[in-house]
């Protein structure tokens, strides 16, 4: 399974969405809150998330889905 990155980082409400290539489904979405997290924990990399090497691309993709895996499992209430 390949997956493609739609990261709209510098609009008024910034989003990042992980997708099937081949479908088109939206398998994870971070929103404001969840980015300016990755941010303040240095995770989120701009010059890696427009990288065109593979390996860059897969490791951003398994980082993400690890964060959005994380963040899911964590109680209401340590949500910043």
């Amino acid at each position: 399974m390949t997956y493609l990155i739609d990261a709209w980082l510098d609009r008024p409400q910034p989003y990042l969405r992980i997708l099937d290539r081949e479908t088109g489904k939206v398998c994870a979405v971070l929103e404001e809150e969840a980015l300016d997290e990755l941010r303040d924990q240095g995770d989120l990399d701009v010059i890696s998330l427009s990288s065109s090497e593979p390996g860059v691309q897969k490791e951003m993709v398994r980082s993400l889905f690890l964060f959005c895996y994380a963040r899911a499992l964590r109680p209401a209430n340590e949500l910043h």
